[in-house]
């Protein structure tokens, strides 16, 4: 059944509509002001409406979907935290003290978290979602990180949650993830799809000090090594070297993509997730907003790899979907831009002289 929605959401996703691009660039320019003045402002209010189909839209009501999950690499020491932390935090969330609660509540988006594969028994809680898997992955450095028909479910998840967006009027979303040790299955993800040697693309994480950075890089070329996956099969590389958030942030890229939704990603696991997502479908690529570039050196690789430039450069690395929450501010200020701005016309100002 997993894989049946994988294959009909790909179908599903269209490409934009490049007449209404092209025409709210036409509106942008007849706005009181000079050509082109207001920046990538502009260009992100015309990639709305393209994605969207609609000229005149209203200002997006935005949702941040973190999922949640721990690793079985982390036995291998590439984490300067403990794999509790993770269930810590997601009861933090769910409280409303980490930084993702804050900054959504700035720009008004509903925080949406998701339990995909957290080695804790939360029970029942209001507010979280049980999607779980299983209780983290395995020990990607020894085998693979978890089987195929589980990195399918993982998609589906995502797919079924960006469903659930749409039906539910949201016009924004915005990726989030909390794992602990999860950029390591990223950077191996990001080696497997991009080709670029480990060393590049792997970085200290929540803050790994000289030997455990080292121990991290040796631990994804043995996991690259012994598993061998295949980029031409994402699903391949995301079951041996990924993990569960992984996977659910790909399904919702997917899933918002096939209800013609904008997708603002996160930082360096979200990208290495968005890896995937464009992998199964390269349509899904202009559906896609880069938030930021995080201070995870393998970051740059994937925007490179996605042909994204990021709005913000301010040294984030916290992941939750922080990042998303001050890009979507930004997009809801584009649209704001576009519907709200007077003419020329309008406002008796003289246009630039011909």
């Amino acid at each position: 059944m997993s894989a049946d929605l994988l294959q009909r959401t790909i179908n599903a996703i269209q490409p934009v509509d490049q007449r209404l691009l092209a025409e709210a660039r036409a509106c942008l320019d007849r706005l009181t002001k000079p050509v082109g003045s207001l920046g990538r402002l502009e260009d992100l209010a015309a990639q709305y409406v393209g994605i969207c189909g609609n000229l005149r839209p209203l200002v997006p009501r935005p949702a941040i979907v973190t999922f949640a999950a721990d690793h079985g690499v982390t036995a291998e020491g590439v984490s300067a935290y403990p794999s509790e932390v993770t269930a810590q935090m997601v009861l933090n969330f769910l409280r409303g003290g980490a930084g993702i609660n804050v900054l959504a509540s700035h720009v008004g988006a509903v925080v949406r978290v998701v339990d995909i594969g957290v080695a804790y028994d939360f029970g029942s809680l209001s507010g979280l979602l049980d999607r779980k898997i299983a209780p983290g992955t395995k020990n990607l450095a020894i085998g693979p990180a978890m089987s195929r028909e589980e990195a399918l479910q993982a998609l589906a998840v995502g797919i079924e949650l960006g469903n659930a967006l749409a039906e539910e009027g949201f016009g924004l979303v915005g990726t989030g993830d909390m794992g602990i040790g999860n950029t390591t299955p990223s950077s191996a993800v990001t080696v497997a799809m991009t080709g670029q040697p480990v060393s590049e693309v792997t970085g200290r994480g929540a803050g790994l000090d000289d030997r455990g950075y080292r121990r991290k890089i040796e631990v994804i070329e043995q996991a690259l090594a012994i598993n061998r996956p295949d980029r031409r099969d994402p699903v391949d590389v995301l079951s041996k070297v990924g993990g569960y958030e992984l996977g659910g942030i790909a399904g919702l890229i997917l899933g918002a993509a096939a209800h013609r939704l904008p997708v603002v990603l996160d930082g360096f696991i979200s990208g290495a997730a968005a890896l995937v997502a464009m992998a199964l479908q390269p349509l899904c690529r202009d559906y896609l907003i880069a938030s930021h570039l995080s201070v995870e050196c393998g970051h740059r690789a994937v925007l490179e790899k996605l042909d994204l430039k990021p709005l913000l450069d301010l040294d984030l690395r916290l992941g939750e979907g922080t990042g998303a929450c001050l890009g979507i501010g930004l997009v809801q200020a584009s649209v704001k831009i576009l519907t709200g701005m007077a003419t020329f016309e309008d406002a008796g100002v003289s246009d630039r002289k011909t």
